[in-house]
């Protein structure tokens, strides 16, 4: 690059060039600036989405290209959070694409000093087995004055706020018809 050019592209000069007196525009952006364009601009796709963090249940978009996620922004049409989130719900892309993330179902037997991978249908089985068991070890027909009171306070159930409130329904008619009686959301704790 000559001397010439570099002198007639130092900013003062450029401002002067171009009419951007005050230094806020054009004449203030180099090539390179210019040259920019948005990550988002080059997804494929962009799906609605709700942050998974906490209950206030801020909109997000997710835009991805090639089927892996490449940005998450805020949604500005979620009357929620009109398009702002907080520093974690902005850094959730790292949700998927960290990693570090597991992806298998990890269990660590009583006492056992390491983890093993199961497959979800033997997880599955395992959950329904102890649920079973428990509700039928804890069961409580009657109290010590015969007063029915068909439930178990074996059973808990503690919701998460990223659970939509379809689900907390389906969630808490389950507990219910299994006798449980503690059945809370995080999002009233």
């Amino acid at each position: 690059m000559s001397i010439a050019k570099t002198f007639l592209e130092w900013p003062v000069l450029r401002q002067v060039r171009t009419g951007d007196f005050l230094g806020r525009g054009p004449a203030v952006t180099s090539a390179k600036t210019r040259a920019k364009h948005p990550r988002t601009q080059d997804a494929d796709t962009v799906a609605q989405s709700v942050c998974p963090y906490c209950a206030v249940g801020c909109g997000q978009k997710v835009y991805a290209k090639n089927n892996r996620v490449i940005a998450i922004e805020g949604d500005p049409d979620s009357p929620v959070s009109r398009g702002r989130l907080c520093p974690k719900g902005a850094a959730s892309e790292q949700l998927v694409n960290s990693p570090t993330r597991v992806t298998k179902v990890r269990y660590r037997a009583p006492y056992a000093t390491d983890w093993s991978d199961l497959d979800v249908d033997t997880a599955v089985d395992m959950i329904a087995d102890r649920m079973i068991e428990t509700r039928r070890r804890t069961w409580q027909d009657t109290d010590e004055a015969g007063r029915k009171l068909s439930r178990t306070m074996g059973i808990a159930s503690l919701g998460g706020a990223t659970l939509d409130n379809e689900e907390n329904y389906l969630i808490k008619k389950l507990f219910t018809s299994l006798g449980a009686v503690q059945i809370e959301n995080q999002a009233r704790i």
